[in-house]
């Protein structure tokens, strides 16, 4: 009996094994039939137009080859081309192909995986070509063409910005070497009172008494410490790396404001085409005051000017500087790098996830294993966070801040930075898309349901424990 089954049981898994599967065999669909990948590089672009052994050519990278690429995509019939974003040299070839009417997509160079086996610019573009065209990429965000040039300008904006700190690093250390012990009695280096010392000493000053009464009446430091920092052994190779260090600031700090013209004139013009708001208010011959007030606190060190903030009130609709933390450099990056329509992000959660701010859940065998955001470079994530670190500098109480001190003693302060980062990335996703002004009240709501949360534990553990009135104690 145990014989005949067990031969019941073979032939019943060869019955299974020897069924024909060709029915049910689920081939992967070709979406784009006209669609090509190229791989980019500094030196050629490979084009692919199908998986053939003839179907992948070499161009070069000058404008005259561009134009064949072109030529070659169009007379083919391709209607979409997909092409890896390696460092800028996409861009040009982008453009261009957009002008002769193809459908361009740039994928993140993180979303394709190579077929195992030997590299080269061929397989690559094969593999971008037949993944493209099986539906399986997606397309990168790309901005329009106003944010675009707002970007460029930013972007120049910030670099000089950080030359410029360089500068100032390398005349404290200047002052340093030759004994000038600043740094101890005063804060900002480049500030007005920093700047004038600096001027009086390469103009051939050297008291100590003269040169500690050019500082500004409100420094907190006495006179006297003031003069015994300024006490120094002034040498002629320091002063000269000295005197070109402030220049090379004087003349970054130029080009800085230069950008911000830039960045005022194009916010400007754009304020006037799509919203028809009357230009002459903005008119720098007649200087007209503007009924538009900016909130308080605002006039943080290498921020863009208040005037910006205006424009980019009457684009929005709404007023994104009452959020705490946020100033206009915090506007201006998010205006530059992603716009400020953000419908195109389905909900908050997707923008949070898009900027890397929301956890990235690990999950295998049914546990978390790892819940870390991803280490995305986002330009917009950083100014969050850089919102989120100010809060503890802010004089008036938030709710923000509150939550920011709550979960930094809870945890640690960087988690505290990540997470008021994606609230403040909520924020501005909800202001901007549903055209609603900053409600505290609403994060006032939440503190107050945290506070009834916790009065519930307190109760469960004084009942716990057996806690008498008598032997509770309230600290004023």
């Amino acid at each position: 009996m145990k014989n005949e089954n067990s031969n019941k049981k073979l032939t019943g898994n060869k019955k299974n094994v020897n069924q024909d599967t060709s029915k049910t065999f689920m081939e992967m669909p070709i979406v784009n039939l006209k669609a090509a990948g190229v791989d980019v590089g500094s030196r050629s672009y490979f084009v692919c137009v199908g998986q053939g052994a003839n179907d992948v050519r070499e161009f070069g990278i000058f404008t005259c080859d561009l134009h064949e690429i072109a030529l070659y995509l169009r007379n083919l019939g391709v209607q979409t081309v997909a092409m890896e974003s390696t460092g800028f040299y996409w861009k040009q070839l982008f453009v261009l192909l957009q002008d002769y009417g193809l459908e361009v997509i740039l994928v993140n160079a993180r979303h394709i995986k190579n077929v195992k086996g030997r590299k080269t610019d061929v397989v690559d573009s094969r593999w971008i070509q037949l993944l493209h065209s099986l539906g399986l990429l997606s397309a990168s965000f790309q901005p329009d063409l106003m944010t675009e040039e707002l970007r460029t300008y930013t972007r120049q904006r910030q670099y000089l910005i950080q030359h410029a700190s360089q500068q100032v690093l390398k005349m404290n250390k200047n002052l340093t070497l030759m004994n000038l012990q600043l740094k101890p009695v005063l804060r900002d280096l480049v500030g007005l009172s920093g700047r004038t010392l600096i001027e009086a000493i390469l103009n051939g000053k050297r008291d100590p008494q003269y040169l500690a009464s050019l500082i500004h009446p409100s420094c907190k430091h006495p006179t006297n410490d003031f003069v015994n920092a300024l006490d120094g052994n002034y040498r002629e190779e320091y002063l000269f790396e000295l005197q070109q260090s402030y220049d090379s600031y004087k003349h970054f700090q130029h080009q800085v404001e230069e950008c911000d013209l830039k960045i005022n004139l194009l916010l400007q013009r754009s304020v006037e085409i799509i919203d028809n708001y009357p230009p002459q208010i903005y008119s720098s011959a007649e200087k007209k005051a503007s009924k538009y007030i900016p909130p308080k606190n605002i006039n943080y060190k290498n921020c863009p000017p208040t005037q910006m903030a205006e424009y980019v009130y009457h684009l929005s609709g709404v007023e994104l500087l009452n959020i705490p933390g946020v100033n206009t450099g915090t506007i201006l990056t998010l205006i530059s790098e992603v716009g400020l329509d953000l419908s195109k992000f389905k909900t908050a959660k997707h923008f949070t996830s898009w900027l890397g701010l929301s956890p990235n859940n690990r999950i295998t065998g049914g546990k978390i294993i790892s819940s870390h955001t991803d280490s995305k470079k986002n330009r917009i994530a950083l100014a969050f966070r850089d919102a989120a670190n100010s809060l503890d500098r802010i004089v008036i109480d938030n709710q923000l801040k509150s939550f920011f001190k709550r979960l930094s003693a809870k945890k640690s302060r960087l988690v505290a930075i990540t997470a008021t980062a994606r609230k403040i990335a909520i924020i501005v996703w909800n202001m901007l898309t549903k055209k609603e002004e900053y409600n505290p009240l609403a994060t006032a709501r939440n503190e107050e349901f945290l506070r009834k949360k916790k009065m519930k534990s307190i109760q469960r553990f004084i009942n716990e424990y057996g806690i008498k009135q008598n032997e509770l104690a309230f600290i004023l």
